[in-house]
Order: structure tokens, then C-alpha cells, then sequence
């Protein structure tokens, strides 16, 4: 018998209660099932000449991530999703490639598209799908049927992002489930929408799609599971907002492209057209909105399955539970991938001989150990609703909906603004008396729009993982903030300027830039200060949830009073009025991020940190 990994070659369990590989030698062939060598802790090499079993070093039960893996994990995906050695990279600088657990993170990245992708592309062609439903109506009937609909989502969500995510905090449920649930919310949401015929059933499954959805706050839950470690959360949690540039770009251009294809593209979908026959598509053009919804439908579909096969479950107790679309997406990427078997040494010792077999082991192992001598010993009972909030939480949640108030009401009133034709020159009382916008056409407000986009994204990529390493993540929260409300208050006077292209388009981009620059910033600090406020993982999702309930009242009602404050800007000749009250609400925001601090998350114990060390 070799020498056992404790260097003796009596049989004796260690401190987790998982037999040694002795005692592994003892047990029965029955025992020996193809289920339980996929899970197997050791494994025995048996020598025909010898008639004894020569053990191989036990593998390690904890996982690189310092928890326990769960019954249908593969550990030995860590290495493919990017999970690196924390010996080997103790003091190297963090950098995008070394994110751990790249491929479970991807998932969700692409998940998170879904939304905004969707979102931006509603926005596109809303206005002429409402104006399809009854063409008598006026213009201003039809603005403020756009405003509820998009009202409709947001507030749905408010409602129940807090109950979705204290679904997503019972074990029973756990994230995975309600982040399928939430896909496949938005999916037949998005369907339902360009399909409809009325405006009635346009609103049902607006409000369809937000009460189904919860996937950020789901979404940011399970990122703070995944990255364990503080120095990658600024590139972590920074994926979802980049989630939103990327939507804000190819968003409307899907949308506008693909709205009511056979007048749009009539050689290839109208009468006599290639695909459209001598009639046309019928369907386009009974459902000439359809198309970009299809597309969007499509494209959740496609992130649902990803999901479904390709993600862990992250929630505590949750992630023991047999899950059957991981376990066949393991099968189909084993399938499609037929790569041969690795063998390599499991310790330093040379006179082992031990060998590790990388994929699923050989006839001869060990049982593997019941899932419930894995799981948690005690059950963890949740603290009360009103246990959570202490006054960090609270003032954290304060700053995040602050914010997400004059962002999204920025984002609303930049739509309306753009177009708004510029007053006369004669209207100009005084330094603050003055109205109009800057009366873009259709075409420059995709681009004006887009510019937002391209400015943001290479700021998240490049420029503000490096800072906030420096910085920390409150300390850039608040030397950023500041730069929003210049940006308010410089905004209402590029009315003012010369119409000369020239130096209306580079002064838009400086104005827009301050902006971006803020909320590069300050999305993801939001959303990295609330998830470090929480300290017991059994309400970490119940946070995540209160805080996407926040954001989503806020979504609502930031373009509500920004457009309102707008319009009476407009008809009192004071359009800068709106904008500079954003720009003291912004300010009010910045105040409060200076009596909060950030604490310290959720940390595993010290009798895992030694055991994974």
C-alpha cells in the first residue's frame, strides 16, 4: 500500500469526515457506481501484479474559490473558466485576463444584454408602432402613451424585485431559477409587444416583462458569489453597466433597421419581392413591428439555454441540489469537445507516483461523500426584514437612488432636448432666460445618442478599472460625482451657441463626456458598496433585490419629472431651469456619499480561508 497523503499508512478520516483512501479500498464494488466516481474525492489505482490498490492524493475538496463545490460541480472547469493560482499570483496586478471563473461570468454578461438590447430598441420605433395602433390620434396623445409604457416596466418592477429577490435567498428556489424565470419573462414579453394590435395589450405585456424581471439584481447577487475576492469586483460589477453602452449602441440601430420591413426593404419583404412573393410577407405587414421583437426574443432564447446549461448556482445551500441542465450541458461540451485524458502529478513528492486524472476518473475510486456532509451542518436561520437595514444599508440605498433619479431622467430629457427645434433669437431675455432645444433631425439624435455609447465603453474597459485600484471604490465614487451636475449645468446653454456644426458637436461631446465620465464611475461604486454593506450571505439577494426596486422607482420617476420640469422650461422660456434642478439633486447625492462607508461583505471563515490555502 503507498504511502498515504498524511504519511502514514494507517486509515483514519480527517476533520471533514471524508474517508481516507484506505478505507476507500474497503468498500464494496457495489459502491463503486458510475454516479459516484464522477464525484469521487480519491482515487485507487489497483496493481494487477501487487493485488493492492496504490492510492492517489486526495483532491482537493475545497474548490479555488474557497467553498465547497456542489453535487453536480466540475472542478476541473476551473482551469478552463480562468480560475488562477492564488499562490502564484499573490501581488501581480489585476488585469481583465485574470478575472477567475471567466466563463460563468461571460454567461451572465450575455444575459444582461437581453434588456438593454431590448430596451434600446423599443425606443427606436415605439412612437410609430403607438401612431400604427390609431392614426387620429394627436402627436401629444402618443408621447404620453409612449411615457406610460415605458413607465409600465419600471414600475413593475419596483413592485417586485424586492419579492424576486427574496425568492432568489430561499433555498428552495435559489438565483438560477429566478434569473430562467426573468428570461423567460422578457422573452414572451418581448414577443407579446410586437405582436400587439392596441395599445391595451402593448401596456399588459410591458408590465408582463417588468413584473417577470429581476435579473440585475439576481444577475449582481450571484457576481458577488462568483468573485469572492475585493481587488476583481471594479471589473466584476463593471460588466453589467457596460451591458447598458453596448445596448445604447446597437439597440436602436437593430430596431430602426428591422421596423416594418416591407416599407423598409420593400425589394426583398413587399409584392413582388424576393422573399415576399407577389403579395408581400403577410404577417409583416399585418405585424410590421414584429420582426425586431422577434429578434430580441431570439437573442434571450439564446441566453436562456446559456444559462439553463452552461451556469452554476451560486446561492448557498441552493448550489448542492442535483441540477440537471448543468449536468447536460457537461455532457454536450464533453460531446462536441472529445478531448483526450490529461494525467498529471498531484503533489511534489517524487516517489508517489500518484497520478491525477483530469475528466471523469477510472473504475477504481472511492465513494464519493454525501452531498449533505458538504452542506452547512446548522441551519443558517435569515435575520428579519427589519434586521437587514442598518443605517449604512440604509444611506447606501440612499445614494444608489439618488443616482439612478439623474441618470435616467438625463437619459430621458437628452431624447427630448435633441430634437426640440432651437427658439428665436429674439426670445433671449437674459443669461438664464432662454427656451428651445437643438433641434437635431431624427438621424443626428441616433448619432448624438450614439456618441454616448462610444464615449462611455472605452472609459469602462480601459480607464476605470485602473483608477478605482488606485482610488478605491468610495474615494472614486466621490471625485466623480461631481462631474454629473457640471455637466446639468453646462448642458440648456449649448442653445445658445453659434449654429455652426463645428462647435455645436464638439461642445455637445465635452458636456456629454463630463457626464459619462461620472456614471463610468458611479454605476458600478453604487453597486459595489451595496453589495459590500451586506455581511450575511442569506440576504444578499434580498439587498440586491431592494436596491433594483429602488433603481427601478427611481427609472420611473427621473424621466417623469425631467420631462414635466422640461416642458414647463420650454413653455416659460426658462429651459435650463429642469437642468440645473437635476444638477442640486446630483449635488444633494454627492453630500450623502460622505456619510456612508463601505464595508466589508460577505467573507467566508477563517477554517475555509486555511483549508484552501
Amino acid at each position: 500500500m503507498g504511502s498515504s497523503p498524511h504519511g502514514t499508512g494507517q486509515s483514519r478520516p480527517d476533520e471533514s469526515g471524508i474517508r481516507s483512501p484506505a478505507q476507500g479500498l474497503n468498500s464494496t464494488h457495489t459502491d463503486l457506481s458510475s454516479d459516484s466516481e464522477e464525484d469521487s474525492i480519491d482515487t485507487v489505482i489497483f496493481d494487477r501484479q501487487s493485488s493492492q490498490g496504490r492510492s492517489l492524493g486526495s483532491a482537493p475538496l475545497l474548490n479555488n474559490h474557497g467553498r465547497f463545490p456542489s453535487a453536480d460541480e466540475d472542478t476541473s472547469d476551473d482551469d478552463q473558466d480562468g480560475v488562477i493560482d492564488h499562490a502564484q499570483e499573490e501581488g501581480k496586478p489585476v488585469t481583465w485576463m485574470s478575472l477567475p471563473k471567466k466563463g460563468q461570468l461571460a454567461i451572465l454578461t450575455f444575459a444582461r444584454l437581453s434588456e438593454p438590447l431590448t430596451q434600446n430598441s423599443l425606443q427606436a420605433y415605439m412612437f410609430y408602432q403607438l401612431k400604427s395602433f390609431d392614426p387620429s390620434l394627436p402627436d401629444s396623445k402618443i408621447s404620453a402613451q409612449a411615457g406610460i409604457l415605458q413607465g409600465s416596466f419600471t414600475a413593475a418592477q419596483f413592485l417586485t424585485a424586492v419579492w424576486w429577490g427574496r425568492f432568489a435567498d430561499a433555498g428552495w428556489m435559489g438565483r438560477k431559477r429566478v434569473l430562467l424565470i426573468g428570461l423567460m419573462g422578457t422573452c414572451l414579453s418581448s414577443l407579446g409587444f410586437g405582436f400587439s394590435r392596441s395599445f391595451a395589450s402593448a401596456m399588459v405585456f410591458r408590465t408582463l416583462g417588468g413584473v417577470l424581471n429581476s435579473n440585475v439584481g439576481v444577475m449582481r447577487t450571484m457576481i458577488a458569489e462568483i468573485i469572492a475576492e475585493k481587488k476583481f469586483q471594479s471589473r466584476a460589477f463593471l460588466l453589467l453597466p457596460m451591458c447598458f453602452n453596448i445596448g445604447v449602441i446597437i439597440g436602436p440601430v437593430l430596431g430602426g433597421t428591422l421596423a416594418d420591413p416591407v416599407n423598409n426593404f420593400p425589394a426583398i419583404f413587399g409584392p413582388g419581392s424576393i422573399i415576399g412573393g407577389k403579395e408581400g410577407v403577410w404577417w409583416m405587414e399585418k405585424w410590421p413591428y414584429a420582426l425586431p421583437n422577434m429578434l430580441s426574443a431570439t437573442f434571450i432564447l439564446a441566453s436562456f439555454f446559456a444559462v439553463f446549461l452552461g451556469l452554476d448556482e451560486t446561492h448557498e445551500t441552493a448550489r448542492y441540489r442535483v441540477d440537471w441542465g448543468r449536468k447536460l450541458g457537461k455532457k454536450i461540451a464533453r460531446f462536441c469537445s472529445r478531448r483526450p485524458r490529461h494525467y498529471r502529478l498531484l503533489n511534489g513528492n517524487g516517489d508517489d507516483g500518484s497520478l491525477y486524472m483530469e475528466g471523469s476518473v477510472g473504475t477504481w475510486s472511492t465513494p464519493s461523500s454525501p452531498v449533505r456532509s458538504r452542506m452547512p451542518s446548522r441551519p443558517h436561520k435569515r435575520p428579519g426584514f427589519r434586521q437587514i437595514f442598518s443605517k449604512n444599508v440604509l444611506l447606501t440605498l440612499l445614494a444608489h437612488f439618488l443616482l439612478a433619479i439623474h441618470t435616467s431622467a438625463f437619459n430621458a430629457m437628452t431624447y427630448i432636448f435633441l430634437p426640440t427645434p432651437r427658439a428665436p433669437e429674439n426670445t433671449r431675455d437674459d443669461f438664464f432666460h432662454f427656451g428651445g432645444g437643438l433641434g437635431l433631425p431624427s438621424a443626428r439624435v441616433g448619432l448624438a445618442t450614439a456618441v454616448i455609447g462610444f464615449i462611455g465603453l472605452p472609459l469602462q474597459i480601459f480607464l476605470y478599472p485602473r483608477i478605482q485600484g488606485k482610488l478605491g471604490t468610495l474615494t472614486s465614487f466621490r471625485t466623480f460625482l461631481p462631474f454629473s451636475p457640471i455637466s446639468y449645468l453646462l448642458m440648456p446653454f449649448l442653445v445658445v451657441l453659434p449654429r455652426i456644426p463645428w462647435i455645436v458637436w464638439p461642445s455637445f461631446a465635452v458636456v456629454v463626456s463630463l457626464q459619462v465620465i461620472s456614471r463610468t464611475f458611479a454605476l458600478p461604486a453604487a453597486i459595489i458598496l451595496v453589495n459590500n454593506c451586506v455581511t450575511d450571505p442569506s440576504i444578499l439577494g434580498t439587498v440586491h433585490g431592494v436596491a433594483q426596486s429602488i433603481a427601478s422607482a427611481a427609472r420611473t420617476l427621473g424621466p417623469f419629472l425631467g420631462g414635466w420640469g422640461l416642458g414647463l422650461g420650454l413653455a416659460n422660456n426658462m429651459v435650463g431651469a429642469v437642468w440645473w434642478a437635476l444638477a442640486v439633486e446630483a449635488t444633494i447625492g454627492w453630500f450623502v456619499l460622505w456619510t456612508i462607508h463601505e464595508g466589508k461583505g460577505i467573507e467566508r471563515p477563517e477554517e475555509v480561508e486555511e483549508e484552501r490555502d
